[in-house]
């Protein structure tokens, strides 16, 4: 994990890797939750006797229950200390290349792509990977944009 205790560390580190996480299992209850709470029960997703005969060979996380899963997933890729506050502010692009197989463990690993001061703190643009321990390709691909204030 990176610590940053400042706006200059963050601007010091634009371009630079971040990460990887830890790996962290994506199970069936947990989709089944997320559909749950969506009202997103779609059978590639909540049904896995069904989506064995499907085109994954078996049931997949919702794309956006993989993105909902960043700022959790975050926590073990950098912090800035000092901050007071962090806020989502908004994603620039998000792609999803490759289905994410329940039972998967994924990890994320990303890189500051710029650091824009902002009243009270900075506003930072990365670009997100999430690697999935099945498959070559990344499962989500996101350029998100967040807020610390000091």
């Amino acid at each position: 994990m990176k610590v940053f205790t400042s706006i200059d560390d963050l601007t010091a580190a634009v371009g630079e890797p971040l990460g990887p996480t830890p790996w962290f299992l994506i199970d069936q209850a947990r989709v089944d939750a997320f559909a749950e709470a969506t009202g997103d029960a779609q059978w590639i997703h909540t049904d896995p006797e069904r989506a064995k005969a499907g085109p994954f060979g078996g049931t997949v996380a919702h794309g956006y229950l993989t993105l909902s899963l960043l700022p959790m997933l975050a926590k073990d890729l950098y912090r800035v200390e000092g901050a007071t506050m962090g806020v989502n502010y908004g994603l620039n692009r998000v792609r999803f290349p490759a289905p994410l197989l329940v039972g998967s463990s994924i990890r994320i690993g990303g890189e500051l792509l710029s650091v824009e001061p902002v009243p009270g703190g900075a506003q930072l643009t990365a670009r997100i990977t999430v690697a999935t321990d099945r498959g070559d390709k990344p499962c989500c691909v996101a350029e998100t944009v967040s807020r610390v204030y000091f």
